[in-house]
């Protein structure tokens, strides 16, 4: 009898086998545990189906009852109902519709309204409802690197900054081309600017209270959302005929930090430019909108600028002159702006003689303290919107009046022509009304003294 010697590569064949059969048993004790826990899974929710669904259910009514917010989760599994049969699971979402800008088309143009920097505001009719709107439409022909940054901080901020003295967006709607951006808000009759310049006389001080606390109640939301405005001028605020004022034109408009984050000084109308941005400031945070609002609360009082100057050098001096010099006291970081190495300022440790006393001579000792507190040199010591609102000055009399008992006035904008009324006139001059010379006599012919007590009389009224 021979006996066969064997290799290695039967010992190798031998372990081989052994391996394979070990690896079956443990592929089959996986299935049979898997097998069972898919079991237990489909008796719960079965169970579960039955408590929720009509006894009619079956899997081709739920697959008719999926919508277009359901996406289905089919499992296969075995037992029951046999093997490769599908198992229905709805799982149910609430996701919010994406919607494709709707056309320009839809608004019908009326009339043109004015053209800033960074869009041409137009009145115009929506087809769909009849109301009149605003279309702002955006200048993006000279992009070329995509939709422009300001834009965006528009659009962006103004979603940001619902509130009821903030002008409201309604959508963005596009063109033929993707430069044909438009933004539609809600129309306004009025800018403060120049309604205020058609008025015969300026706002009482009623009215100034109550457009201030307006005004400060729709920035203290702004700063309360990290969001500066930098272009807070009257020709910005936009005012119905409800007595109600809304801040507009959000292009300058943008998020800020703490710490602040460089930002440019090329920002904010020159006349109601915050010293340190003259000065060259890069750092810079919520007090540019607050001396803004100083400058807008002068004019309303004065129906005229505050600062009217015809540069940078001149706004400055123009400043100086009315809250004083700034010393190291009263402005201890003042040196350390880069624009101010090369002004000739005489050093004092005096306090800033201010002129803003003389300059409203019939406002209170609080409307003083106000608006000096809104216009400090130093923007570390300049008072915030939230301590506006909370100011004595509101309080005392006249108080502020109601917006309903606003007068109302034709709208430009809106094309809108002023009505002649059917009223007695006036007496005519030199006719019934006594001359000048009839009121020289009262003082002894003195014309002087009668032109004085002529002005008088008109105040007095």
């Amino acid at each position: 009898m021979s006996t066969k010697t064997k290799s290695r590569w039967d010992d190798d064949t031998e372990t081989t086998a052994a391996e394979l059969a070990r690896l079956k048993a443990e592929k089959a004790a996986r299935k049979a545990l898997k097998s069972q826990q898919k079991q237990k899974q489909r008796q719960s929710s079965t169970t579960a189906d039955n408590d929720n669904a009509t006894p009619t259910s079956s899997p081709a009514s739920k697959r008719r009852k999926l919508g277009r917010g359901d996406e289905p989760n089919i499992e296969a599994g075995g037992g029951g109902g046999g093997e490769g049969e599908a198992k229905l699971k709805l799982l149910r979402f609430n996701a919010p519709a994406i919607t494709p800008c709707a056309h320009v088309d839809r608004y019908e143009k009326l009339n043109h309204i004015e053209e800033g920097s960074y869009g041409v505001v137009s009145r115009a009719r929506d087809s769909r409802t009849g109301e009149i709107v605003a279309l702002k439409r955006l200048k993006l022909e000279r992009e070329t690197d995509g939709f422009p940054i300001t834009s965006l901080r528009e659009i962006q901020t103004l979603m940001a900054a619902r509130h009821e003295n903030v002008v409201n967006l309604r959508e963005v709607v596009v063109g033929g081309t993707l430069k044909d951006v438009f933004i539609v808000m809600d129309f306004i009759e009025h800018d403060l600017k120049t309604l205020s310049e058609d008025m015969q006389e300026p706002f009482l001080q009623s009215e100034v209270k109550t457009l201030m606390l307006q005004l400060v109640s729709a920035t203290a939301l702004m700063h309360s959302q990290w969001i500066v405005h930098r272009d807070l001028k009257t020709s910005n605020l936009l005012m119905n005929n409800r007595g109600q004022i809304k801040v507009a034109d959000f292009g300058l408009a943008r998020y800020i930090g703490d710490p602040m984050p460089p930002l440019t000084q090329l920002v904010v109308t020159l006349w109601y430019r915050s010293p340190e941005l003259l000065l060259g400031a890069k750092e810079y945070g919520t007090a540019v909108d607050m001396w803004s609002i100083g400058c807008i609360f002068g004019e309303l009082l004065l129906k005229d600028p505050l600062l009217k100057g015809k540069n940078e050098v001149d706004q400055l001096s123009k400043i100086f002159d009315l809250c004083g010099t700034p010393t190291d006291t009263s402005w201890p970081t003042f040196r350390k702006f880069p624009n101010a190495r090369s002004l000739k300022i005489p050093k004092s440790n005096l306090p800033p003689q201010s002129k803003i006393r003389t300059k409203f001579p019939l406002l209170t000792s609080l409307g003083i303290d106000l608006i000096s507190r809104l216009l400090a040199l130093d923007p570390a010591q300049r008072i915030s919107a939230e301590e506006v609102l909370k100011h004595p000055y509101f309080k005392e009399d006249p108080r502020p009046k109601s917006a309903e008992m606003f007068p109302t006035f034709p709208s430009k904008a809106g094309q809108e022509k002023r009505r002649r009324r059917d009223s007695p006139s006036a007496p005519a001059r030199g006719g019934e009304a006594p001359s000048l010379g009839d009121l020289g006599g009262l003082f002894g012919g003195r014309e002087e003294e009668a032109v004085g007590a002529g002005f008088s009389l008109r105040m007095g009224r």
